[in-house]
């Protein structure tokens, strides 16, 4: 008798992302399958100890307890928009991506509801990035100005991460966890023209060298937000915060990307909590999935 099921190669994995090489055979590269099937079916596949030279494993869950196991949710409810927020970004890229090969009970119809961010919660995420450049851009050179060039570079190399994300958020891919996170940039659109700019600043050597990298780059990330047209088109300038003798590019990312909020839950926590999802927080909450609800208390006025 066939036992209706899903089988399918998703969650963690560098060949689940498509980025194995030969050194990933070090450890955990099994020949390997997830095999879904229905609760109360009890099922135990007979598979061998090896295939194609590697040892088999194949895993079995239902699609209920796998999902809520690695997000937290159950696929049978509704996606709220809190929901999305406690999704660290890299483990949706990890159950979006792989393959599925049979699917009787609709693990590709949770991929799907998965596949990426609602509209509004798109655009939220985008403004609380714009939020961790605008503030820093200053500081590369105000930390230089005083000689800590160590300090500046720091600053420097957390702005290109984040425009690095931002990227990712304008192009509508999930960023990976860090191992992957810059070969996965070099795979975007945008990726080939803005890597030399990029190492730019992280090459630089005084505080001035990396004020101007990185005023290249904010233009870039700019003009693709404004190519892609995602809001109607920010105009770009060029400003000294404060009066004081260091120049930032800005536009009103975040003004126009509010603009085009409709979801009142959504702007609701933007207004309440302007930092982003789980990502920008998981410093302070636990990484197990079940703990990630911690942050519904921080989203609830």
């Amino acid at each position: 008798m066939t036992v209706p099921h899903s089988a399918a190669l998703l969650g963690r994995g560098s060949e689940v992302l498509g980025f194995d090489d030969e050194m990933s055979t070090d450890h955990n590269c099994e020949a390997r399958t997830l095999l879904f099937v229905e609760a109360g079916v009890a099922c135990r596949p007979e598979v061998p100890d090896r295939f194609a030279g590697r040892p088999a494993l194949v895993e079995v869950h239902t699609i209920r307890s796998y999902f809520e196991q690695q997000l937290g949710f159950d696929p049978a409810q509704d996606l709220a928009v809190r929901d999305w927020f406690t999704f660290p970004e890299h483990k949706l890229r990890m159950f979006t991506a792989g393959a599925v090969f049979h699917d009787d009970l609709g693990v590709q119809s949770v991929r799907d509801r998965l596949a990426y961010y609602p509209e509004d919660v798109w655009r939220y995420l985008m403004i609380a990035t714009w939020w961790r450049v605008h503030p820093e851009m200053n500081l590369v050179g105000r930390s230089g100005y005083v000689g800590d060039e160590l300090g500046s570079a720091l600053i420097g190399a957390q702005l290109v991460q984040d425009l690095m994300r931002l990227c990712f958020l304008m192009e509508r891919v999930y960023a990976p966890y860090s191992k992957w996170f810059g070969t996965a940039f070099s795979r975007l659109s945008c990726g080939p023209s803005m890597e030399p700019v990029l190492r730019d600043v992280l090459r630089a050597e005084t505080w001035q060298e990396r004020e101007q990298a990185l005023m290249a780059v904010y233009r870039l990330v700019g003009e693709l937000h404004n190519r892609l047209e995602i809001t109607a088109p920010v105009e770009l300038g060029i400003e000294r915060m404060c009066g004081r003798p260091f120049k930032v590019v800005w536009g009103d990312f975040p003004g126009a990307l509010a603009a085009e909020i409709q979801d009142p839950e959504v702007r609701r926590i933007a207004v309440r909590w302007p930092v982003g999802g789980i990502d920008h927080v998981r410093s302070v909450v636990p990484w197990k999935a079940k703990d990630l609800r911690q942050l519904m208390g921080l989203l609830d006025s």
